[in-house]
């Protein structure tokens, strides 16, 4: 099982695979994320961080054993995305696309209407601005 694997990384700083071979993981950092708690941090918009972590943190709790949670140094909640937000992740992809474009001797005009309705069309509140990507493609 995945966390049984993680909690030899993280507690021992290595990892052992089937065959024994050894890696190390001592002077690594591991970036875990998760939309857990996404509805919370929806329903909390504009409440203090603290309060949003602190409901946040109870939530994941519930899903999550204690012996893996106690091997996390540091958790990280985000604020909720709002529409503005989606538009500037959505300039970035598109700017990135426009240069892939170019490199084909072709080029991408994007109105600012057009910009809204992919930001509109590529956001979800529980996914965030993962869905972005499929909306441009």
């Amino acid at each position: 099982d995945v966390f049984n694997v993680l909690l030899q990384v993280l507690d021992d700083g290595r990892l052992t695979d089937g065959q024994g071979r050894t890696v190390d993981f001592k002077n690594t950092v591991i970036v875990m994320t998760s939309n857990l708690g996404s509805h919370i941090i929806q329903s909390m918009a504009g409440e203090p961080q603290e309060a949003v972590k602190g409901a946040v943190w109870q939530e994941v709790r519930t899903h999550f054993r204690p012996e893996f949670l106690n091997r996390i140094d540091e958790v990280v909640v985000f604020h909720a995305l709002d529409q503005k937000n989606i538009e500037s992740i959505a300039k970035i992809q598109l700017k990135r696309l426009q240069v892939r474009l170019a490199r084909m001797d072709m080029t991408l005009d994007v109105s600012e209407r057009a910009l809204e309705k992919i930001a509109s069309a590529g956001y979800d509140p529980v996914f965030g601005a993962r869905p972005l990507k499929r909306a441009i493609q």
